[in-house]
């Protein structure tokens, strides 16, 4: 997201229940690196860029990002969200391993920590806006697209409390001033799951509706569009028909869907899916945070790439991942399956596993990787051992080619955040069709079913995985569908929330964390052994919603609902 705007201004800002002042005397200067109220409140291009800045929020914790502020969810971040899940294991911790090993509480949520308030400083910030925009000078047609993001990203906030929390306190267009009552109750009624989804959905409606079909041109590239509001929607809506939240019907999340693919404007990227995350943009892209050489984030070549090249190992993908991926004749690796060889598990496997995941004999910057030991380059046996991947594995989506993996800084990092591809839409529409009409019915107002979503995914070019077979059931194609999130999306911070709303997490999320010994033998073959990679790793009910900050309970005088177990 192309946006460079370093806007702090005297408004109360700070999360829901943290006010501060600006009270005056006569020793206060006016700092050179803020904006004062009424400059925002009557200058146009300056409110603007404050409207753009919300897309951003404030960094609240060591290592979020690096160079420029977190956007959504958590990004591109030293520990990614894939590492609070069975997708990968951050190498170095960083507050993530208490996550794994079921340790959250109220007064230590590690690397998931700052949800809670970053969010509800981003709804003032968003209610601030909206009661701002009826006093600038601009015209009507530019007033309601700024209306529209605003919208826009107040929804995308709640989405993302309700995804994390379940039940939220709803601010409506409230501003919270200094004179006002912060002990009332209703600042801190958490309402249903039900009425939470159905405001936020509300709002991403009404976004769509005064949003551009296209973010190109004179439109900054990586703002909201129709479509993003309308994807953005439908994933909410999916959310709600799922089993943890029982908060609305399958019927409706197929409609939401729908909705974004009747756009036409849409279509999956045939130019390889590993290259698709590397470039700035595409048809599949709707919404997604573009990064310019003045707004570095994290080098993600240093900070995941393997030992023996100078890397960091970062998220390193597990074996449970690993096993996700099917081989090309469209059945699972195991040995029951002609096409797989125990001596060369990685052969034959699904394109999308050597664009995902770095393994031993994988072809990466001028050599192979090897992962082996003894001796191999990017084994403990390899140079800055230290940063040896405890799985055995390391990641490749994401990773630029053309970018240094060593002394990157200032030139790598460029790549793009995609928050939304029509997989996704297709996905979602393909989960609800398939639980509201079958696998085969064409579901009311669509022109493809189920099966057909999945399989154009699965055809895309670089891709060109089987067709799910003919005739399959709707248990099947459940089981079909999950699976197919889980290499389509991997990475990109689905995975967490997936498990939870189908209720599997805690079988998912309390198996081993998986790794791979891999020992080179005398006349050259491998020998693979299976190992933990880290211990103790836990689930339990509570954890299908964090815990709310133990600071906001008592910030509210304990009038805020602590969620179950916590």
């Amino acid at each position: 997201m192309k946006y460079n705007y370093k806007l702090p201004v005297f408004i109360v800002i700070g999360s829901l229940f943290t006010l501060g002042s600006c009270k005056k005397d006569f020793l206060e200067t006016t700092a050179t690196d803020r904006i004062p109220t009424n400059t925002l409140e009557t200058d146009s291009a300056v409110f603007e860029a404050f409207v753009t800045n919300g897309y951003i929020g404030t960094r609240l914790q060591d290592k979020e990002a690096d160079g420029t502020n977190p956007g959504f969810g958590r990004g591109f971040e030293y520990s990614m969200a894939s590492s609070f899940t069975d997708e990968s294991l951050y190498n170095n911790d960083d507050n993530t391993w208490m996550v794994q090993r079921g340790q959250l509480a109220p007064e230590n949520l590690g690397a998931l920590g700052v949800l809670w308030g970053r969010s509800y400083r981003s709804i003032r910030e968003c209610n601030y806006a909206l009661s701002v925009l009826a006093k600038i000078d601009m015209s009507a047609g530019h007033k309601r697209m700024l209306e529209g993001e605003i919208k826009f990203i107040r929804a995308f906030r709640y989405l993302d409390l309700i995804r994390n929390y379940g039940r939220v306190v709803l601010m409506g267009d409230r501003v919270l001033g200094l004179n006002d009552n912060l002990q009332d109750p209703s600042l801190f009624k958490r309402e249903t799951i039900k009425e939470g989804i159905d405001y936020a959905a509300a709002q991403f409606a009404e976004a769509a509706e005064k949003l551009p079909q296209d973010n190109g041109g004179n439109w900054v590239s990586g703002r909201a569009t129709k479509g993003a509001a309308l994807a953005l929607r439908g994933r909410l809506l999916l959310y709600a028909a799922s089993p943890l939240y029982n908060a609305g019907t399958w019927a409706d999340a197929v409609t939401a869907s729908q909705q974004v693919m009747s756009l036409n404007k849409y279509a999956l990227y045939q130019g390889g899916y590993g290259n698709m995350f590397l470039i700035n943009e595409s048809d599949e892209a709707i919404f997604q945070r573009l990064y310019t050489r003045n707004a570095n984030h994290v080098h993600m070549e240093i900070a995941n790439g393997p030992n023996g090249y100078g890397g960091w190992a970062g998220n390193t993908p597990m074996q449970n991942m690993v096993d996700a991926y099917q081989l090309t004749n469209g059945l699972p690796a195991n040995t029951s399956n002609p096409l797989y060889n125990p001596a060369n598990p990685y052969a034959n496997r699904d394109p999308r596993f050597a664009a995902t995941i770095l393994y031993n004999g994988a072809p990466y910057r001028g050599r192979n990787v090897e992962t082996f030991i003894p001796g191999g380059k990017d084994s403990r046996d390899g140079q800055d051992n230290w940063n040896t991947s405890k799985t055995g594995y390391y990641l490749k989506k994401y990773m630029n080619d053309a970018y240094p993996l060593q002394n990157p800084w200032g030139n790598a990092g460029f790549q793009p955040w995609i928050y939304i591809r029509y997989a996704e839409v297709l996905l979602n529409f393909a989960e609800a069709s398939n639980e509201a009409y079958g696998p085969q019915a064409v579901a009311p107002g669509s022109s493809i079913s189920a099966v057909q979503a999945i399989n154009m995914i699965r055809a895309r070019q670089g891709v060109n995985m089987p067709a799910l077979p003919a005739g399959i059931n709707q248990t099947d194609m459940r089981l079909a569908i999950r699976n197919e999130r889980q290499v389509e999306l991997a990475y990109e911070e689905h995975r967490f929330y997936d498990v939870r709303r189908w209720q599997i997490a805690a079988v998912t999320e309390n198996e081993p964390a998986k790794g791979i010994i891999i020992t080179k033998n005398s006349n050259g073959t491998f020998t693979y052994t299976p190992k933990v990679a880290l211990d103790g790793r836990r689930f339990e009910t509570k954890h299908y919603w964090l815990p709310i900050p133990r600071s906001e309970i008592l910030t509210s005088n304990n009038q805020l609902e602590q969620n179950p177990g916590y």
